[in-house]
């Protein structure tokens, strides 16, 4: 099988990564805390004691927590040591701009770069149903591509220009959002009524809005159920305004964006919620005095 590189060890590369190992790859793993290593090490993957080394393969796939996060860890020092033909397929949701930034640096390095966020909580991961929206050198796509197909269930393919797979990733998560803000506010409406939310949240999903948000969230909504978090708030935050950042490049408008940030700014002020799933903003909005 072939040797490939993991860098970034959180839950959801925790998750991808093991499936790379238990398809029968040479897995080199890597997380700035060695720690988070140590589960799939023993599961059969491969310490590297660098970035580096984790490169060295020629093959390295990654999920980040932000920008800063893969700016400071594929810097041009670690980047100037790659092999030739060198790819870099990176997992995470960044910015527009700095997808155009990171392809860049990238090309300047002679390392082939692949933008291809995913689609999916670490359940999803962990049985490779995930969707993987991919852009950048085709010939690099097709290298990767067997590997894609253990993550995840389908590779949605949107052109060469890295960036315009995280436009892709950052107007779902947006829409993501706008989900958990409908559901929190129905359930918090039928539940002032007197009605049961788990049984408002079945009677939504049975026929009408039968996708996994709706029934995911709805229930977690329902039963205030938001640890441990999938997702946390603080990432949701992120996410938020990577969507205002792209509006703003492109000259969009996102007429809700405000209340959105204003229900999220809300959730991360409150100790009892800034740590728990992003769907906690449901809690601000039962909270939410009708007279204000």
């Amino acid at each position: 099988m072939t040797d490939i590189g993991f860098v970034g060890l959180g839950t959801m590369g925790s998750a991808m990564a093991r499936r790379l190992v238990e398809a029968g790859h040479t897995v080199h793993v890597w997380n700035r805390t060695p720690s988070a290593a140590d589960p799939l090490i023993a599961a059969g993957a491969v310490r590297a004691h660098s970035v580096d080394e984790a490169l060295a393969t020629g093959l390295v796939f990654s999920i980040l927590a932000n920008d800063a996060a893969v700016d400071s860890t594929f810097s041009d020092d670690v980047l100037a040591g790659a092999p030739d033909g060198a790819i870099h397929v990176n997992h995470a949701t960044v910015s527009v701009a700095a997808a155009d930034r990171f392809a860049e640096r990238h090309a300047t390095a002679g390392v082939r770069y692949v933008a291809a966020p995913v689609l999916g909580r670490a359940s999803v991961a962990e049985s490779g149903q995930l969707n993987i929206v991919a852009a950048g050198d085709p010939a690099a796509i097709d290298a990767a591509q067997p590997f894609l197909d253990i993550l995840g269930k389908r590779t949605w393919n949107v052109g060469e220009q890295p960036s315009r797979a995280s436009l892709v990733k950052i107007g779902v998560n947006y829409n993501l959002i706008h989900t958990l803000q409908a559901l929190a506010e129905s359930v918090n409406l039928v539940e002032q009524g007197g009605v049961d939310g788990s049984t408002f949240v079945e009677i939504l999903t049975d026929a009408a809005y039968t996708g996994s948000a709706y029934t995911g969230y709805g229930n977690l909504i329902a039963n205030r159920r938001y640890s441990p978090p999938g997702f946390t708030v603080g990432l949701g935050l992120k996410d938020l305004g990577l969507a205002e950042q792209a509006a703003a490049g492109h000259g969009a408008v996102l007429p809700t964006a405000p209340v959105l940030r204003e229900m999220f700014e809300k959730t991360l002020a409150d100790p009892a919620l800034a740590d728990l799933d992003w769907s906690a903003i449901a809690e601000v909005v039962r909270g939410l005095d009708p007279e204000d």
